[in-house]
C-alpha cells in the first residue's frame, strides 16, 4: 500500500477506536473484516499504531494541538508503527517539521501525566500501594505490549516436549518462572495453524491466570465450580488439573462467552466439564448446587486494568463511577458463591485488577460478612503447589496473592482464599 494511503487507513481506524464505545481488539477485527484487501504487513502496521496512540494518548493529544490537520491523523503520525522513512513519505513538509519538533521534546521537561499517560484518578491508589519509584516502574511497564504465554495440556502433554515441537516450528519459547504449565513466546505467531494447537496441547493464557488455577487445586473427583467462566480459560486448567474426573461446572451469565468455551473443550480432552448459562448469581441452577462443592473459584467481573498491556483502551473507558459498580457486584457474586461450599471446602476470590477498590477493600468486607469462613495465605498455597518464589508473588504477610507487570512480568492479578471448617 502507498505510504499514503497506508497512514490515511491508520487515521480512520484510529478515529473509530477513539470513540471508545467498543473494546479496541473488537473495533480494529471489525474493521479488518470490512477490509479483507489488506495485507499481514499493513493489518500489524494499522493494529500496533491505535494501540501506540492508546498507550500513549495523553501525550500524543498534548502534542497533537500542537499540529494542524484532523486530530486523528495527527494522533496516527505520532503512534504509526513502521519505518521512519516510509512514514516520512507521506508527511508535507509542515507536518515533517511538526513531528521532528515532536520528537526533540526531552520526556523528563513533560509533565507527570504525559509521562505516566493513565487517567488521572487511578494514580493516587497505584502511588499509594507502590510508592514513587514502583509507580513510575509500572507506568512504564504499562506503556509496553505484552509477551505471549501459553498453557500446555497437563492431561495430554508434558511442557518441555511442546516446548521442543514449538522450537521446530521455528517458535522459541521460555518457561514461565512461576507457572509449571507455561511457556512464553515473543511477538505474534501464527499459532492456529500448529498441530499443538489443533490438538489441544496449548492454550492462550497469562501465567499470573495459570496461577489461580493451582491456587485452587482442583483434584481428581471433586466437584468444582468456574462461577465466572467466560470464555474457559481457567476452566480448562481446572479440568486438566482433575484429570478430566469429577465434575467442573462452568457457570457464566453470558451464554456467547460459553458459546466460545465450546471449540477449546473439544480439543481439550475434558469430558468433566458441564457449561451452565445462567441468568445472575442467585440462579436456580446455582441454589442446587449449596454445600456441594470443594472448590469454587470467582474470576469476578473487574475493571481489566491489570491487563493495560494487552488492552490499554481500558484505562480510558472505565471511570471511577464503574469501579463502584463493580465493587457492589463483586460482593454479591462471592457472597452467592460461598452458600456453595461444602465443609473443607475452598473459595478463591480473583480479579486481574491493580485496585485496591475491587481487592484488599472487597475480600476484607467479605471476611468481615462471613466470620464462618477461615482466611488461607496464598503464600501457603502457592508453596503447597511447588511455586518458586512464593512469597514474591503475596502481599506483605502472604494473604493475598499480588502480581504486578512490572515485578513478575504477568498481568497484574489479586487472589484471595476462605475455607469453610469441617470435612
Amino acid at each position: 500500500m502507498h505510504p499514503k494511503a497506508l497512514l490515511d487507513a491508520c487515521a480512520v481506524l484510529v478515529g473509530q477506536v477513539l470513540k471508545l464505545e467498543h473494546p479496541a481488539d473488537a473495533v480494529v477485527s471489525r474493521h479488518f473484516r470490512e477490509h479483507r484487501e489488506l495485507g499481514q504487513r499493513e493489518r500489524a502496521t494499522l493494529a500496533e499504531t491505535v494501540y501506540a496512540v492508546l498507550r500513549y494518548k495523553l501525550r500524543f493529544e498534548h502534542f497533537a494541538g500542537s499540529g494542524s490537520g484532523p486530530r486523528e491523523r495527527r494522533l496516527a503520525i505520532l503512534g504509526f508503527s513502521g519505518d521512519g522513512d516510509f512514514l516520512r513519505s507521506a508527511l508535507s513538509p509542515a507536518e515533517k517539521t511538526w513531528l521532528d519538533a515532536c520528537q526533540q521534546v526531552p520526556e523528563a521537561e513533560l509533565s507527570e501525566r504525559h509521562r505516566h499517560n493513565l487517567p488521572d484518578w487511578v494514580v493516587p491508589p497505584l502511588k499509594a500501594q507502590l510508592g514513587e519509584e514502583g509507580f513510575w516502574a509500572l507506568a512504564g511497564s504499562l506503556l509496553q505490549g505484552a509477551p505471549l504465554d501459553l498453557r500446555v495440556n497437563a492431561l495430554t502433554d508434558k511442557r518441555e516436549d511442546v516446548r521442543k515441537e514449538l522450537s521446530l516450528a521455528g517458535i522459541p519459547s521460555e518457561l514461565t518462572p512461576y507457572s509449571p504449565w507455561g511457556l512464553r513466546v515473543q511477538d505474534k505467531p501464527a499459532l492456529t495453524r500448529l498441530d499443538a494447537f489443533a490438538r489441544g496441547a496449548i492454550e492462550v493464557q497469562d501465567e499470573g491466570s495459570q496461577l489461580l488455577a493451582l491456587i485452587t487445586d482442583a483434584r481428581r473427583g471433586q466437584m468444582v465450580v468456574d462461577f465466572c467462566a467466560g470464555a474457559g480459560g481457567k476452566t480448562l486448567a481446572l479440568g486438566a488439573a482433575m484429570r478430566s474426573t469429577g465434575r467442573l461446572y462452568a457457570l457464566d451469565v453470558s451464554a456467547h462467552r460459553l458459546d466460545q468455551l465450546k471449540p477449546r473443550l473439544a480439543r481439550s480432552k475434558l469430558s468433566n466439564v458441564h457449561p451452565v448459562a445462567i441468568a445472575h448469581e442467585r440462579d436456580d441452577r446455582v441454589k442446587r448446587l449449596a454445600g456441594k462443592v470443594d472448590r469454587v473459584l470467582v474470576d469476578a467481573p473487574c475493571s481489566g486494568l491489570g491487563t493495560l498491556r494487552r488492552n490499554p483502551d481500558l484505562k480510558w473507558r472505565q471511570k471511577p463511577a464503574d469501579v463502584a459498580e463493580l465493587q457492589v457486584r463483586q460482593q454479591a457474586i462471592l457472597a452467592s458463591a460461598a452458600r456453595l461450599l461444602k465443609p473443607g471446602g475452598r473459595l478463591i476470590y480473583a480479579t486481574c485488577s491493580i485496585l485496591p477498590d475491587e481487592n484488599e477493600q472487597v475480600a476484607e468486607a467479605f471476611s468481615a460478612a462471613h466470620p464462618g469462613l477461615k482466611p488461607l495465605p496464598v503464600q501457603g498455597l502457592l508453596e503447597q503447589a511447588r511455586v518458586a518464589q512464593a512469597a514474591s508473588l503475596c502481599s506483605a504477610g502472604g494473604l493475598h496473592l499480588r502480581l504486578w507487570p512490572h515485578l513478575h512480568g504477568t498481568d497484574g492479578f489479586f487472589a484471595a482464599a476462605w475455607e469453610k471448617p469441617g470435612g
